[in-house]
């Protein structure tokens, strides 16, 4: 099993996903993402997926694995 401290990028998008078919359902975001059964929260998702586009625009690539927390 993966460390929690890190995530796949299947585990990520996977992560992604959920919280857009969240979103579109309810109309905001959850306070919460669970990534095997580990909750990650509101605050650091939301860092997570800034820190991923932003590597994305700079690096003109996905990152291999993507930290829970910056």
């Amino acid at each position: 099993m993966v460390s929690m401290e890190r995530l796949t990028l299947e585990q990520y998008r996977e992560m992604v996903s959920e919280i857009i078919e969240f979103k579109n359902l309810y109309g905001s975001l959850p306070k919460y993402a669970l990534v095997d059964g580990k909750k990650i929260h509101k605050e650091h998702y939301i860092d997570m997926i800034e820190r991923v586009n932003k590597f994305v625009l700079e690096m003109g690539r996905n990152p291999r694995t993507v930290d829970i927390r910056s």
